[in-house]
């Protein structure tokens, strides 16, 4: 295969075994090993291997030729690993293409290629006093590409939204190995492109019909949660908008826009391939302060989470006690790299928690849960009365409330709830992070009993896990240290799925509000959809791709390459190496 794709592909072609092994493996619990890893210089090498596997697919030595995009790696559901070729975009297609442009008074545009990396993006956007909201807590690590297939959110998507809400336009590589502009579309546009009746007018044709003959199906099954990333997003493709994102819209109009990029955000891959993305970006407040309440109770959690969004608050995140306290026993790790100055000031500012730990010994009890609420603005005055009337509102649920003094102590806070999945994989000897059901939400009013429940359903097994995540949305993330070695792991991997995947059920959630399906949750999609959506689901992969070549087993079934709960247990990696581009 190595050489035959080398004939024409200008970029690098690799089947080493070092290679394939790091490319065995992303973020997630699973190990599949890749027949071919490539590297494209552009988008022509794109177009070429996929003509290249229409044109040898059904070839006796090359059944299930097939391409699983990749960038950073750090999917936790198994989304960027595949049995096939695996494509990785962060060496060459790593590039700005154009922007920040402005749209108007508050929003910009700028358009990248799907491998560059977060960390790169926002040094460019900062230079203007610009931010994409949407981004994740892994942002130091994580890639663009990553960010539109995963349609990823984190600690401020409460008040901005997802990664969809920041599409203005992509450029992708359709099944036919053509590239592609989609961007919203206006009724008279729709109708031009479907009348072209090429590959991509039947696309939208059959899409937009799919759509429209299901229309009471697929809104009765649309998640009763603010993020779900489980299933094709089939609820926003048609829809009436008056924002930004369609500059041409008139004021007041009710007119139907129909945008394909609802589809393909989110579909990991499985739809096509983005060249280009071009995301609406806005301004980043000047100041912010962050609330923390700790709470010894879980029983009010819901209305106080209640009371809180009154407030309009930029985030409302938690981590549980476990959380804490490993903080604080691995407190040198926070250390690194602060300086003599930075190391002083950060140690002073974790003298409560060692208090507080010091406390728990001798029976004076740790929080249960620590909430960061935290408001931005555009004045400091204003960004601080907040505060102040958050402390004032919330004073009958008599909880210890600290409103932090600077940006510094902040940072602590935000230091414990972003590291604890590393503090987790770095320090706990004999075991290692599992991330199997990493993802749950429900809405928040539920969660003073979802919390006990699931807590109890964890109990029952001997793990150490910590559970963090985006209170305000009800959305948390449960990581399990498990050791391997152990011949009932896997068992209790596929028990523990099952298990809290039908308590998400039973509280009408998602089991993943923004991590999405990969080869891990795929099989469970049924515990949320009825068989008709998951046959429309089907319906949409074979309409974008009908030869099965875009990152088989995710999202929709198939009898190899992933979408069993069989194939999940045989491909949990035994050893776990992550590729996290650093």
């Amino acid at each position: 295969m190595k050489k035959e794709i080398q004939k024409f592909f200008k970029g690098e072609v690799e089947d080493g075994v070092e290679t394939l092994s790091k490319y065995s493996h992303d973020a997630s619990l699973l190990e599949v090993r890749p027949k071919v890893v490539v590297f494209p210089k552009d988008k022509e090498d794109i177009k070429n291997l996929i003509k290249w596997i229409n044109a040898n697919n059904t070839r006796a030595d090359l059944v299930g030729l097939s391409i699983t995009p990749r960038c950073a790696g750090t999917d936790m559901s198994g989304g960027a690993i595949g049995e096939s070729i695996i494509m990785d975009f962060t060496r060459y297609m790593n590039k700005l293409i154009g922007g920040p442009l402005p749209i108007n008074k508050s929003s910009w545009s700028i358009t990248v290629e799907p491998g560059m990396f977060y960390r790169d993006f926002e040094k460019i956007t900062l230079k203007k006093g610009l931010i994409l909201p949407c981004y994740t807590a892994s942002k130091s690590i994580n890639a663009m590409g990553g960010m539109f297939g995963n349609n990823s959110a984190g600690e401020r998507t409460l008040k901005y939204g997802k990664t969809e809400d920041y599409i203005l336009e992509s450029k992708v590589i359709f099944a036919d190995g053509n590239e592609y502009i989609v961007k919203s579309l206006n009724k008279n546009e729709l109708e031009q492109k479907i009348s072209q009746n090429d590959f991509e007018g039947n696309v939208y044709k059959n899409i937009y019909n799919l759509i429209k003959e299901n229309e009471s199906d697929i809104k009765n099954a649309k998640p009763k949660v603010h993020k779900n990333s489980a299933g094709y997003y089939i609820w926003n493709v048609i829809s009436e908008r008056n924002e930004e994102i369609i500059p041409r819209a008139i004021e007041g109009s009710r007119e139907k826009y129909f945008d394909l990029n609802k589809l393909l955000v989110g579909s990991q891959g499985t739809l096509g391939i983005v060249t280009e993305i071009t995301f609406k970006i806005i301004p980043d407040n000047k100041y912010s302060k962050l609330v923390a309440i700790f709470m010894n109770d879980l029983e009010p959690l819901g209305r106080l989470v209640g009371e809180i969004l009154e407030l309009n608050p930029e985030t409302i995140e938690a981590y549980d006690d476990k959380t804490m306290k490993l903080a604080v026993k691995f407190f040198p790790d926070f250390l690194k790299n602060k300086g003599l100055v930075g190391m002083m000031k950060f140690v002073w500012s974790f003298l409560p928690e060692f208090f507080m730990m010091f406390n728990s010994l001798f029976g004076g009890g740790f929080p249960k849960l620590i909430l960061l609420v935290e408001f931005s603005g555009e004045n400091e005055e204003e960004v601080n009365a907040e505060c102040i009337k958050l402390e004032e509102n919330i004073k009958n649920f008599k909880l210890q409330v600290r409103i932090t003094k600077n940006q510094s102590e902040a940072n602590k806070y935000w230091d414990i709830r972003r590291e604890s999945f590393g503090l987790l994989r770095r320090h706990v000897k004999g075991t290692r992070t599992a991330p199997f059901i990493d993802d749950i939400i429900v809405r928040p009013e539920f969660l003073p009993k979802f919390i006990p429940e699931l807590n109890n359903i964890l109990s029952k097994y001997d793990l150490i896990y910590t559970i963090a995540g985006h209170a305000g949305d009800g959305n948390f993330h449960i990581i399990p240290l498990m050791d391997f070695s152990r011949n009932d792991t896997k068992k209790i991997i596929m028990e523990l799925s099952e298990k809290v995947y039908d308590l998400v059920e039973r509280y009408h959630g998602s089991i993943t509000a923004e991590h999405n399906d990969g080869i891990i949750r795929t099989p469970y999609l049924n515990k949320m959809f009825k068989s008709e959506i998951l046959d429309i689901f089907k319906r949409i992969k074979n309409i974008f791709d009908p030869k099965n070549i875009f990152n088989p087993g995710k999202k929709v079934p198939t009898h190899y390459m992933g979408g069993t709960k069989e194939y999940i247990s045989n491909h949990i990696a035994i050893e776990h190496k992550i590729i996290h581009k650093v």
